[in-house]
């Protein structure tokens, strides 16, 4: 926690409604010590996010414990964190034994969480936001599936292979100074492997503690896979605030209050 500023200090206001770093002062040409500090513990913390491994036994039972079916565990074809790091490329593709434990069925949504670039997002977090999305949802999903040195595109292929017409990626965010939990939610509509683009997906970010709360979170991501198959595409064709006027249309309510009228 930020330490608490002095008495005098006019501008402590400012510091106590941001976690960003204004008004932070200075002694002689550099800054105070105590924001120094303050910069040295959350870059320490980022760089700790950013190199911590997922603990998949744990998540794992997370899940199962929500009610979902047990999850599928796969791995990139990056060998180790380090190798994820320098290699996005790896992260992109599944190591072969990987896919073959992906059996392919008649599915509408495949849910991903990966670790991404914050595999403390994903443990602290993943659980519960599976929970929402997929005891929300009225389409038929494929088991739940943890990715381990996984990037977005990942999720591409793992719905390829499932046969699922629309994935959910949910993955750990590049840490910041100010948070280091951030999950991002991307929705992809027709999800092709080394084929699909950037702008082919939605993507609901800043889901977190100090960001967006996680039944908001699930309420956008729920209204626009809804809309997804409503228009057959996600991306640049699909709009948030489109999805949203739906979900609160005559007649709709909050899937998060256990609704599944999406679909109609």
């Amino acid at each position: 926690m930020t330490s608490a500023p002095p008495d005098d200090d006019p501008f402590a206001f400012l510091r106590a409604k941001t976690k960003a770093r204004v008004a932070l002062g200075r002694c002689g040409d550099g800054l105070p010590t105590t924001r120094l500090l303050e910069f040295q513990r959350d870059h320490a913390r980022a760089r700790d996010a950013v190199h911590a491994a997922l603990d998949v036994p744990v998540l794992s039972a997370e899940l199962v414990a929500t009610g979902l079916p047990v999850p599928i565990i796969v791995q990139s074809l990056a060998p180790d964190r380090a190798t994820f790091l320098q290699r996005p490329d790896l992260g992109r593709r599944l190591e072969e034994s990987s896919s073959a434990k992906l059996e392919k069925g008649d599915y509408d949504v495949s849910l991903v969480l990966a670790d991404g670039l914050s595999a403390t997002a994903a443990q602290k977090q993943g659980a519960a936001l599976c929970a929402l999305i997929g005891k929300s949802l009225s389409f038929r999903c494929a088991p739940p599936v943890i990715a381990c040195g996984a990037r977005v595109a990942l999720g591409d292929e793992i719905a390829a292979r499932l046969g699922a017409h629309l994935v959910i990626v949910l993955i750990g965010e590049r840490p910041g100074l100010s948070s280091t939990q951030s999950l991002g939610a991307y929705i992809t509509f027709a999800p092709k492997p080394g084929v699909t683009w950037d702008a082919e997906r939605n993507c609901v970010s800043n889901i977190g503690p100090e960001g967006l709360p996680l039944a908001e979170a699930a309420r956008r991501i729920v209204a626009m896979t809804a809309l997804a198959f409503g228009i057959g595409a996600t991306g640049t064709m699909l709009k948030e605030d489109d999805a949203l006027a739906m979900l609160e249309g005559p007649g709709n309510s909050s899937p998060i209050d256990g609704h599944r009228d999406l679909q109609g």
